[in-house]
């Protein structure tokens, strides 16, 4: 399962986002930033994947404001289910949250989320948007937990949860995406006295700085490694206990790099 904001999903095809996903044997694949209408997202995602997919297998929700958010969750089989929306009709027509529900070739039902917080703005409209939504991830998380035993939100959820998920944590800790408010909702994600999900990327990586997922385009945030950890796999624990390899596809140079996002991509085992 790999989940990657694509930073608009014609510029990442452009970028040659093909060469990525070729051999790479992802059978789900979670989408945030499509910035691109279903339409559009099933042709190019037809041309990434090519003969390995049957593309009509994408749930997608498309924001009113055009050029803007976007997610979809697309898989090699088909799903039982779809939803769109997190639960808060004020995000209804926002494109930042979809989920999908299937079965395995193994027989096993699995739900996966693709879910895209916005970015967020100190003491501007867009913190509070910021905010409402993680007020409502308390809400719908817990909903999935007790429907779903196995399943995932995954996506850019722009927020870094602890130190050892920025670079330079100590020069954003009063900016948007590194602020204590902010990581407390994680703590109560992950808290096992609380909501009790796993952050699957962590568990298998240990206590080290990263692997970082996002990189400014400014200056040398990506070739000095200065980046974020802001995209996650977050897993119930069933699932979580299925994940035995995390990795950021992190791409080799620069000019290589389909958006300023990598892909995360996690092995679970049934």
């Amino acid at each position: 399962m790999a989940t990657v904001n694509v930073n608009g999903i014609r510029a990442a095809y452009r970028r040659e986002m093909k060469s990525w996903f070729d051999g790479r044997g992802v059978d789900i694949l979670a989408l945030q930033e499509v910035r691109a209408n279903g339409e559009i997202l099933r042709e190019l995602l037809g041309e990434i994947t090519g003969d390995e997919w049957d593309v009509t297998h994408i749930h997608d929700a498309e924001a009113e404001a055009k050029g803007r958010a976007g997610v979809a969750v697309a898989s090699r089989w088909e799903f039982d289910q779809t939803r769109t929306g997190i639960g808060d009709s004020y995000f209804d027509n926002a494109g930042r949250w979809v989920e999908v529900d299937l079965t395995l070739p193994s027989g096993q039902p699995v739900t996966v989320v693709s879910a895209y917080v916005h970015s967020g703005e100190v003491d501007t409209p867009k913190q509070d948007d910021k905010y409402r939504f993680l007020d409502q991830m308390l809400v719908r998380m817990p909903e999935l937990a007790t429907e779903h035993r196995l399943a995932v939100v995954t996506g850019d959820l722009n927020v870094g949860h602890t130190e050892l998920d920025i670079k330079n944590w100590k020069g954003n800790v009063k900016n948007s995406g590194f602020l204590p408010e902010e990581r407390a909702y994680f703590d109560r994600f992950f808290d096992p006295d609380q909501l009790n999900w796993v952050d699957v990327g962590r568990r298998l990586a240990g206590d080290i700085p990263g692997p970082y997922t996002w990189w400014s385009y400014r200056g040398k945030a990506f070739d000095n490694d200065a980046g974020w950890r802001i995209d996650y796999q977050m897993a119930t624990p069933d699932l979580a206990d299925k994940a035995i390899t995390a990795v950021v596809d992190r791409a080799p140079s620069y000019d290589t790099r389909f958006s300023d996002h990598s892909p995360l991509v996690v092995d679970y085992q049934f």
